[in-house]
C-alpha cells in the first residue's frame, strides 16, 4: 500500500512487460484514485513502524542526501520529500499522479522548502527531469510486497533518472512464507456454507412464489462463494505464536538491478519444519521487509530494516497475507513441509496477484499425507 507512481496522462493505453494493454483512464479508476484522499495518507503516515524506518533511513544516512539531487517516486503527502531536504538534498524531485500533489505543494510550502522540493503531477512514466539524480526514494511496497506492481515505476525511475553512482531507498527486498495456525479457515468455512444455505433457501423460494427453477445456477453460486471466502487470501495482523513453523524466503530483489521480468512470476521451491508441537496446520501466512543498505560502492552509514512479520504490538498496515488450507490437518513438531508456491498478476488486473500453492507433509515418522494443490487470489 505504498503511495501512486503513475497516472492518467500521456496516452491513454501502455503496453506494460509482459504484453498486457493497461487502459490508464481504468487504471486510475481503479487505483490511483484512492490515494487522492487524505484520509488514506492519513492511514499510511500513521503507521509508525513504516515512519520510523524511512525516517531512520534518512535521517542516519544524512552523507547520501546532503547536497544531493533526490527523486521521490509517488510522492503522496510529500513526506520523503520534505524529509530528504531536511537532510540536506539540493533539489527534490517529488512526482505524484493524483491531485495529492496540491497538498503536497502547500505542505511542502508550509515547511519552507518550496526552494527545494519540487511538486510534479504525473505519471513517473512520462515526466521529464532535467538532470539524473543521486538518490531515489519511494514507499512503493503493497500488500505482500508486490501486490499494487508499483515497482515498476520505480524501475522505469531508475533506469531512466538515476545516476551509475545513485542509490535506492529502499535498496533489498525479501518475501517470506511461514506454516500459521488460525481460527480463520473455520471461520470463512462457516461463511461459505451459511452462504450456499441462504443460496437453497432463496431457490426454493423463488421456485414456490414466482414459479423459477434457480439450480441451474447453484454449481456458478457456489464457485463465486467459494472464490470469495476459501480463495481469496486474507489480511491480518497475525501474533508471532501463530507461527508454528520455519520461516522460508521465497524472493529476494536488488532494487538496483531488478527488471520487471524479474517479478513478473514468483516461483519459489522451499521446505518448512514444524516447530510447534501437536497443532493444526491452517494455512501459510506471507509477508516482506525491505532493507536500506546503499550499495557496494556507496554503502549506508547505518542500515535500516523495515519488516512487515508477525509481531505483538508493532504491527503495519500492510499486515499479512494469509493463504488458507481447507481443511486443516493436525501436525506435530518435526514434521517436515514442501512447498512449491507460484505468484503472478491476474489477467484481468496487473496490480491483482494470483497464487497457486502446492504443499505435502512429511511426518517425522515418515508418512507422506495427500498434497494440498490451492489457488488464491490476492485482491
Amino acid at each position: 500500500m505504498g503511495s501512486s507512481a503513475n497516472g492518467v496522462v500521456g496516452d491513454r493505453t501502455t503496453t506494460r512487460n509482459g504484453g498486457a494493454t493497461v487502459d490508464k483512464g481504468v487504471d486510475f479508476a481503479n487505483y490511483f484514485c484512492t490515494y487522492s484522499f487524505l484520509y488514506h495518507q492519513k492511514e499510511m503516515l500513521s503507521d509508525k513502524v513504516r515512519m520510523d524506518a524511512y525516517y531512520r533511513a534518512i535521517f542516519e544516512n544524512k552523507h547520501h542526501f546532503h547536497g544531493k539531487t533526490v527523486l521521490d517516486v509517488g510522492t503522496g503527502s510529500g513526506i520523503l520529500a520534505i524529509w530528504s531536504a531536511q537532510a540536506g538534498a539540493r533539489k527534490v524531485y517529488a512526482v505524484e499522479a493524483t491531485k495529492m500533489s496540491e497538498h503536497a505543494r502547500e505542505l511542502v510550502k508550509a515547511n519552507n522548502f518550496q526552494d527545494v522540493v519540487e511538486v510534479i503531477e504525473g505519471s513517473m512514466e512520462d515526466v521529464t527531469l532535467p538532470e539524473k539524480v543521486d538518490v531515489i526514494i519511494s514507499e512503493w511496497m503493497g500488500y505482500f510486497l508486490l501486490r499494487e506492481s508499483m515497482f515498476d515505476s520505480v524501475i522505469c525511475a531508475r533506469d531512466r533518472w538515476l545516476k551509475p553512482t545513485g542509490v535506492m531507498y529502499p535498496s533489498h527486498a525479501r518475501m517470506w512464507v511461514a506454516p500459521i495456525r488460525s481460527g480463520l479457515g473455520e471461520q470463512k468455512m462457516n461463511d461459505y456454507e451459511g452462504a450456499m444455505h441462504d443460496w437453497f433457501w432463496f431457490m426454493k423460494e423463488t421456485r414456490k412464489y414466482y414459479g423459477v427453477d434457480m439450480s441451474v445456477l447453484t454449481k456458478p453460486f457456489s464457485e463465486e462463494q467459494k472464490k470469495y471466502y476459501l480463495q481469496t487470501s486474507l489480511w491480518n495482523n497475525l501474533h508471532p505464536e501463530q507461527v508454528i513453523g520455519t520461516a522460508a524466503i521465497i524472493k529476494e530483489i536488488d532494487c538496483l538491478t531488478a527488471t520487471v521480468d524479474d517479478i513478473l512470476n514468483v516461483t519459489a521451491s522451499i521446505e518448512s519444519s514444524i516447530t510447534a508441537e501437536d497443532t493444526r496446520l491452517c494455512g501459510f501466512s506471507g509477508w516482506f521487509d525491505v532493507h536500506f543498505r546503499g550499495s557496494k560502492e556507496n554503502l549506508c552509514q547505518t542500515e535500516i530494516e523495515l519488516t512487515t512479520a508477525p509481531s505483538e504490538d508493532n504491527g503495519t498496515h500492510w499486515g499479512q497475507q494469509v493463504f488458507l488450507l481447507q481443511p486443516s490437518t493436525s501436525v506435530t513438531k518435526g514434521d517436515n513441509l514442501i512447498v512449491n508456491f507460484s505468484m503472478n498478476r491476474a489477467k484481468e488486473n496487473h496490480r491483482l496477484m494470483e497464487v497457486e500453492l502446492i504443499c505435502d507433509i512429511r511426518q517425522s515418522s515418515g508418512k507422506l499425507l495427500p498434497p494440498y494443490r490451492n489457488k488464491f487470489s490476492i485482491e
